[in-house]
């Protein structure tokens, strides 16, 4: 049996004994949960080991969370959307007026954020150390065309989203996104997650278990398909991870150095309407802005049916993480997972260091949540 640290309410027992049994299972190498209701922590638990010689992953240990981090570059764009900097259905062209080129003067960044913008990869296909690059990836960006008519169907932006959005929060503010979302969200709320590790971090940070696949390789699948193509345009292995270039570049789609607290911490403000702890991030209107629909349909890179709202995923038949309407969620590649519910003022975060396969979570993470779902249930 696998010891379990933390702090968990006796309401919640079944979170602690589902992310027990992943670990009872030999299904994880180290991993953290957290839950918060109304702003209050009532689960912030971890486990096993951060490395593969054994040390333990302990309460400040902090990994890779992949896609996780779209939630949090999301977060800073909703932001600057509620200040009026920002105004998500206008052409990105009207801050960034080389992105105009070759037929994107009418794509806006609710287009970007819902993953309709008709950019999943980048063309020319890029190395994976050119995404420490953010002005080649940018520019990239800029110079292409569309793969298909912006917001009639969706295609997983897998990385270049964030670059995307980053340049726009640089033509905005005059500065990056990671120092943006650090200084004016991560540090208020005084939440341990970071876009663009400094090195006096690099202590605490574990190793993390590459799946067997590289990012967006499916079997059989047509090369020609844009699920193929965007996973060749840039071809990540897993490996990228854990090199220290990889943490310290602002990857802000992919990126992001945290755990399950410190991606709890951000999103329990948006479930509390924009201000947690008296810290005022945005008005509950900007956070409403999450639940304006993008798309609703098979996603052409994720394979599954998605409905997408701005920033997030909403919930649909295939995803029932929550019963609540205004209710969204993220997750990143190999299984980290994000529930934010608005209407019940929960967030839920799971977060691990040993990566599963595809791109779409796996029962780890979804046992944690549906646990946390059941425990809130019995509350009333």
């Amino acid at each position: 049996m696998t010891e379990i640290h933390g702090t968990c309410k006796p309401e919640f027992d079944a979170v602690r004994s589902a992310f027990a049994a992943n670990f009872d299972q030999g299904n994880e190498l180290g991993a953290s949960a957290c839950v918060t209701v109304g702003g209050e922590t009532v689960v912030d638990i971890w486990a096993g080991d951060r490395n593969l010689e054994g040390d333990p992953w302990e309460r400040d240990t902090i990994v890779n969370v992949w896609s996780t981090t779209k939630t949090m570059a999301a977060t800073t764009l909703l932001m600057l959307a509620d200040r009026g900097e920002l105004d998500l259905d206008a052409p990105i062209a009207s801050h960034w007026p080389e992105f105009a080129a070759n037929g994107k003067d009418a794509i806006t960044m609710a287009q970007v954020m819902g993953h309709t913008a008709g950019l999943p990869g980048f063309d020319p296909a890029i190395a994976a150390e050119d995404l420490y690059d953010h002005d080649l990836c940018a520019a990239n960006l800029a110079a292409q065309a569309p793969w298909w008519e912006p917001g009639t169907m969706s295609g997983y932006h897998l990385i270049s989203q964030g670059y995307l959005e980053a340049e726009v929060v640089r033509r905005i503010t005059g500065r990056t996104l990671g120092e943006v979302f650090r200084t004016e969200i991560a540090e208020p709320l005084g939440a341990d997650f970071s876009i663009g590790l400094p090195e006096s971090e690099e202590g605490r940070v574990g190793y993390v278990v590459p799946p067997a696949d590289a990012l967006g390789v499916v079997a059989g699948l047509d090369p020609e398909s844009i699920a193929v193509r965007a996973g060749a345009s840039c071809a990540v292995t897993g490996n990228e991870q854990n090199t220290r270039a990889w943490r310290a570049a602002e990857i802000p789609a992919a990126g992001g150095t945290s755990n399950a607290r410190g991606v709890a911490r951000v999103h329990a403000m948006l479930a509390n309407g924009g201000t947690l702890d008296g810290v005022r991030i945005m008005s509950p209107e900007g956070v409403d802005r999450i639940f304006v629909e993008q798309c609703h349909m098979t996603d052409a890179v994720l394979g599954v049916k998605m409905r997408l709202g701005t920033g997030f995923g909403l919930m649909n038949e295939l995803i029932p993480l929550s019963p609540n309407p205004r209710s969204c969620f993220w997750g990143g590649w190999g299984g980290s997972i994000c529930v934010v519910d608005v209407d019940a003022g929960v967030s839920i975060a799971y977060v691990m260091n040993k990566m599963a396969g595809g791109l779409v979570g796996d029962m780890r993470g979804a046992m944690v949540v549906l646990a946390a779902q059941g425990a809130l249930a019995a509350l009333g």
